[in-house]
């Protein structure tokens, strides 16, 4: 009952500082045993596994699991709501419909891994890699700020500012800085989300939402913005060099700072 009661207590937390990210890490030692140790071995997880169902999916809530190496494992449907996963390896890793929420996974390697429809709400995932991961549908409002997500997909996913469910102040996906080059980004929800000095190279954002967008200082070169609906998005010295159907972008003159884009 105390753990269940702690585990609420924490989540709560940190979904109601989740708009600010940075300044909940500063009141937090990162290199506590909290935050680096694992309580399992890679063992103890696969068994844990062997015993889940669909109706009793494996339930990792709160579990200590940074630094292991579970590249490979399907972990689909796992909860691993408030879980500690820093600097953990899960290279090439299912986490198909997985429930990431309010998971630490910073500097976390998920190269090349399945995320099609996972839930990461309030996730902290700063510096995390991404490379190639595949978050088709997912629903993502975590703090990735200069992670790498170099061809990956996020394909119809949702990373938008949810209006309608707000009362802890402005939750969505931060990507400050993030390396994004040759992003699948085609009919995301990116509104609202802040992008600022993130690489998007060569993305693909067509029909992708960019309303209320923070893109100060991002690099959209070669970025393919056909349908892309930009009204209201930011793009103070937004680079916008040789991009790809801007003519066939919705609502760029209702951008911000549209006069401070670089294009040249």
């Amino acid at each position: 009952m105390k753990r269940t009661v702690a585990l609420m207590m924490f989540g709560l937390a940190l979904v109601a500082v989740a708009a600010n990210a940075q300044d909940m890490m500063r009141d937090l030692d990162l290199t506590s045993p909290a935050m680096v140790s694992a309580e399992m071995t890679r063992l103890d997880v696969e068994a844990v596994l062997a015993k889940a169902s669909a109706a009793a999916p494996a339930d990792f809530t709160g579990k200590r699991l940074s630094g292991l190496n579970l590249s490979g494992l399907d972990l689909s449907g796992a909860i691993f709501r408030a879980a500690r996963l820093n600097k953990t390896k899960l290279a090439g890793a299912r986490l198909d419909r997985a429930i990431l929420d309010q998971a630490w996974l910073l500097e976390a390697d998920l190269t090349g891994a399945s995320l099609k429809g996972a839930n990461l709400f309030a996730s902290q995932m700063a510096r995390a890699r991404l490379d190639g991961a595949d978050l088709t549908g997912a629903r993502i409002a975590a703090d990735l700020s200069g992670a790498s997500l170099i061809g990956a997909s996020i394909v119809g996913a949702q990373l938008g500012a949810d209006m309608r469910n707000q009362s802890m102040g402005l939750m969505r996906t931060v990507l400050r800085s993030a390396k994004l080059t040759g992003l699948n980004a085609r009919n995301a929800d990116l509104s609202r989300v802040d992008l600022e000095f993130a690489v998007l190279k060569g993305a693909d954002l067509t029909g992708a939402s960019l309303k209320g967008a923070q893109l100060g200082g991002a690099d959209l070169s070669g970025a393919t913005v056909i349908d892309s609906d930009f009204e209201g998005a930011d793009l103070v010295s937004t680079r916008l060099i040789a991009p790809i159907g801007l003519d066939r972008a919705k609502n760029f003159d209702k951008a911000r700072n549209v006069e401070r884009v670089i294009r040249e």
